[in-house]
């Protein structure tokens, strides 16, 4: 949790739409709410129809790069998306707590269409030795 709270960091998401065509994405505003449980803001984009044709993604989380490949700091989380809103409770708390962010959060939470929860089925390391 605490790397994935961590500022700054490059995360992406990857998910795939249900004929395996796959899309990565930059995002700054996913944010761990408990080991189980992530949530983030979304623009209406292709990232956003994949999930919803297909709940299963991959964020990827790095802080910045160590001397050797072996030493960068990052993880792989797999995360379904159990529940994606347009409006609410949720959606409003993000889009707020982006456009409290400074440095154009404002902007960026004009472009939030959605807001997600994923849960967390597993966790791995951003380099895994083979298997």
């Amino acid at each position: 949790m605490e790397l994935f709270n961590k500022r700054p960091r490059v995360g992406t998401l990857s998910p795939s739409n249900k004929s395996g065509d796959v899309d990565v994405a930059v995002f700054g505003s996913p944010q761990t709410v408990d080991e189980n449980t992530i949530v983030m803001g979304i623009g209406k984009n292709r990232t956003f129809q994949n999930l919803q044709k297909n709940p299963k993604a991959v964020f990827i989380v790095m802080e910045e790069p160590g001397e050797t490949l072996m030493d960068w700091k990052g993880c792989r989380v797999y995360l379904p998306a159990q529940t994606i809103e347009t409006s609410g409770g949720l959606y409003d708390e993000i889009k707020t707590k982006i456009a409290a962010a400074g440095g154009g959060g404002e902007a960026a939470a004009k472009m939030i269409y959605a807001a997600i929860r994923f849960q967390v089925t597993d966790v791995r390391g951003l380099i895994a030795p083979p298997q």
